[in-house]
């Protein structure tokens, strides 16, 4: 599992450029990429997908081997480490900002990509001045975990969704 998606990455490829109706060689090449452990996501993150009665849960559904568990012992390390730093920051941020992110999948999968070496996939973008909420590429940036969006991974997987001639 080289890079880990996190949901706005499939969220917003439902919801805009690439809707399974309208490119669902892009949902093959998720599936198929995945079996190549080139990319993956992790459990918190299906179950934020499952929340949607939509066609991605149901897709989510279908390819659940995509989401692996967070519940080993290295990735909960890692968490602590993860939730440690978020709260060493909490005094400089909104009021709540420190228990929405650590509700939610993003230190998951921060956690699980420092376990194993992979990329983050999200389309939040770095913003070092961000007050309002913890983003993924800010405590990414400062555990040195890399991060990418959904355009550089296609570049960098060299992704080609042709129609036949």
């Amino acid at each position: 599992m080289n890079h880990l998606l996190d949901a706005n990455t499939l969220i917003e490829a439902k919801n805009r450029y690439y809707g399974m109706a309208i490119c669902p060689a892009f949902w093959q090449w998720l599936v198929l990429k995945n079996g190549a452990s080139a990319l993956s996501s992790i459990g918190p993150v299906m179950d934020e997908l499952l929340k949607g009665n939509d066609e991605l849960a149901g897709w989510v559904k279908d390819n659940s081997d995509f989401f692996h568990s967070t519940t080993d012992q290295d990735t909960q390390l890692a968490f602590a480490q993860v939730a440690g730093l978020v709260a060493g920051q909490a005094y400089s941020m909104k009021t709540g900002a420190m228990e929405e992110f650590l509700a939610g999948a993003d230190p998951w999968l921060i956690a699980k990509a420092m376990t194993t070496g992979a990329t983050v996939v999200t389309h939040e973008v770095l913003n070092l001045h961000a007050k309002r909420k913890f983003i993924i590429p800010n405590i990414c940036k400062e555990l040195n975990v890399p991060f990418l969006n959904t355009f550089e991974l296609l570049h960098r997987l060299e992704a080609r969704f042709v129609l036949p001639a």
